[in-house]
């Protein structure tokens, strides 16, 4: 680092992303991307609104706002859309959590969250998940603290019903509860009809995942409308035009053909099943995941060692070098075709 650096962030480590090569000579698993491309009337209203890209974008995304309000069944004014889900948590840290109270969050879960605490000056009140990696509801009720869960969880994919995040944010009135659904449309229930009933309750998502726009960076938060204008401002005092003219007209054309990505969706959880039920008949433990990826291991292997030897093979898959899971391998569901080398693969390997 420079000399300088602030110092308040010399102690700040970085969220590390999942490998991204260019050279396209991998099966790329590892970062939880659709296998699907984008669908026809996306790539159509991305080329038309190419033209007009020497003007400034709607900073208040108004279209794009409304299309989603109606698709999540709430109001335009309790939407914000942001420049993926990252921005819209970090929007979240920044406006509605300070250094007198820490955030409560599980100690396996999205590695931002630890990230966002550090860079934003927040303490945070990890708790471990149990022995099989689920969520002990009850660390999280009535707590007097912010709490922070993605759900379904990242890496584990496990997944808590509505009912329960609705006995946490009635049980914390006085600190926001956010949920994050960043993988909600591969099997999980969204918790977004809440927030007519919980001023607290704060839902992030994606188009990153379900939608096939990871590369567009679209996210967006759903929330009571004050919480919402308190984001809008944090947005307004940050980057007022935070989504390019091309991401907002591809969220919109997404959200027009709703159908394509609800079939897509379908299929991906169809093959995540099928490929789990296959790693299980090798010997793998693998988690119960209600997400887009799986999160496997082999009690004879190292997770390194798995890692190593499928990258060697010409197959990414994300590896975590941490407490309780590095024996752990997150897969990413690819297509049917690939989720069978996949499989044949780990068949040749162990």
């Amino acid at each position: 680092m420079s000399r300088f650096l602030s110092r308040r962030y010399e102690n700040l480590v970085p969220y590390v992303p999942g490998e991204q090569p260019q050279d396209g000579a991998f099966i790329k698993l590892n970062t939880n991307e659709s296998p699907y491309p984008p669908s026809p009337l996306v790539l159509e209203r991305v080329r038309d609104e190419a033209a007009s890209l020497r003007l400034y974008p709607d900073p208040d995304a108004r279209r794009l706002r409304a299309k989603l309000a109606a698709h999540l069944g709430v109001l335009p004014e309790n939407v914000l859309v942001t420049n993926g889900s990252d921005e819209a948590l970090a929007f979240a840290f920044l406006a509605f959590f300070d250094r007198d109270t820490p955030v409560r969050f599980p100690d396996i879960t999205y590695g931002f969250y630890p990230v966002y605490c550090n860079l934003c000056g927040v303490r945070a009140d990890i708790v471990p998940l149990r022995e099989d990696f689920t969520v002990c509801v009850d660390d999280y009720v009535a707590v007097g603290r912010p709490v922070v869960l993605a759900n379904p969880n990242a890496p584990t994919g496990l997944f808590l019903p509505v009912s329960d995040i609705e006995r946490i944010a009635a049980s914390n009135p006085d600190h926001i509860v956010l949920i994050d659904e960043a993988y909600i449309d591969f099997g999980g229930e969204s918790a977004v009809p809440l927030i007519n009933k919980y001023d607290n309750l704060l839902i992030v998502g994606t188009f990153s995942k379900s939608r096939s726009l990871a590369g567009a960076r679209i996210g967006y938060a759903a929330a009571c409308a004050p919480l919402i204008q308190d984001l809008d401002t944090i947005r307004n005092s940050f980057n007022p035009y935070n989504l390019s003219r091309t991401a907002l007209a591809a969220g919109e054309a997404a959200l027009d053909e709703q159908a394509y990505y609800t079939k897509n969706c379908r299929e991906i959880a169809r093959v995540r099943d099928e490929t789990a039920e296959k790693l299980r008949d090798l010997g793998f433990i693998v988690t119960d995941s209600r997400a887009n990826f799986l999160f496997i291991r082999h009690p004879e292997r190292s997770g390194h060692d798995l890692y190593a030897e499928l990258r060697a093979r010409g197959i990414l898959v994300r590896w975590f070098n941490l407490p309780r899971i590095s024996d752990y391998l997150r897969v990413t569901v690819g297509t049917a075709e690939q989720m069978d080398i996949f499989v044949d693969t780990i068949r040749a390997i162990i």
